[in-house]
């Protein structure tokens, strides 16, 4: 909107709970396009739906799609002059899918970035308009990320569509080598395996904060490790070698210190704050 575009109808997805008390919440997206007047549909599903005939007779010059989470079908793929445009969150072909931000971050990889895509009938196959990179500090997390690439692709989008105006689409097709998959984050990934190399285990904690968290068994209860760092150490996977300060975990490499955790129902709180109420010594193990 502010680069002067003419919005002409925005789809999101259906209002769903959130909250303490789960009440009906609309998503960013809708609320801004609503507070601008802009018309909004949220259908469930876009196969065969009526939607899809009402953003085809508005005669689109373009979709601009990010982060929908609904399968695209042919007709509305077609339905722009310029086809739909996808805002996604990795260098192509690499991650391709639906966690990219996620998958690059356990995989430690050292950059990452924004690629202006052009929908195919493909997961994320489509030839590429524009990619811009970012290196990926070593503290970042999901969340950090997210918000970096997010203000990046709101750029590169703006930009891809002057120069579409400007001398028409210029597409390159993705290379057939580096192609990789970005799976959806499964519940069961988010459990530490303590037999794993410290450095992985540091990985995931930043991948999966701040959602939906990484976590071990302790006693039989869920403790969800927040913050971590990779230090000197060995033992038993699982045995907590310190807990002064901070808990120092070993892991099958090296081992992993802990300096912000969370027990179920509780809140987040410093290591050292969280041995004040349940003191630990070492040789107790975690699961």
């Amino acid at each position: 909107m502010a680069a002067g575009h003419e919005i002409a109808l925005v789809l999101t997805q259906p209002d769903r709970p959130a909250g303490r008390g789960l009440h009906a919440a609309g998503s960013a997206v809708k609320r801004y396009a609503s507070a601008h007047r802009i018309p909004v549909l949220q259908p469930q599903r876009l196969k065969g739906a009526p939607e899809v005939e009402q953003v085809r007779a508005l005669r689109p010059d373009a979709l601009v799609v990010a982060a929908y989470g609904l399968l695209l079908p042919p007709p509305l793929l077609e339905a722009g002059r310029y086809g739909a445009l996808n805002i996604h969150a990795s260098l192509l072909p690499r991650w391709r899918g639906a966690a990219p931000i996620q998958r690059a971050l356990l995989a430690g990889d050292r950059e990452t970035g924004i690629s202006i895509m052009q929908m195919d009938a493909g997961l994320d196959t489509g030839p590429v308009l524009r990619e811009q990179r970012v290196p990926i500090a070593p503290d970042a997390d999901a969340g950090t990320l997210h918000d970096e690439l997010a203000a990046l692709g709101g750029d590169a989008i703006v930009a891809a569509l002057a120069e579409i105006e400007a001398r028409g689409a210029r597409a390159t097709p993705q290379p057939a080598v580096g192609v990789t998959y970005a799976a959806k984050i499964d519940k069961r990934e988010t459990r530490l395996d303590w037999s794993r190399p410290a450095l992985e285990l540091e990985r995931a904690v930043r991948a999966f904060r701040p959602a939906p968290g990484a976590f071990a068994l302790l006693g039989g209860e869920p403790v969800k490790i927040w913050r971590s760092r990779v230090v000197d150490g060995s033992g038993q996977p699982g045995c907590i070698l310190e807990a002064k300060g901070e808990l120092v975990i070993a892991c099958g490499g090296q081992a992993l210190s802990v300096a912000e955790l969370q027990r179920a129902g509780g809140r987040r709180q410093p290591a050292a704050e969280y041995l004040r109420g349940h003191p630990l010594a070492p040789g107790a193990r975690f699961a």
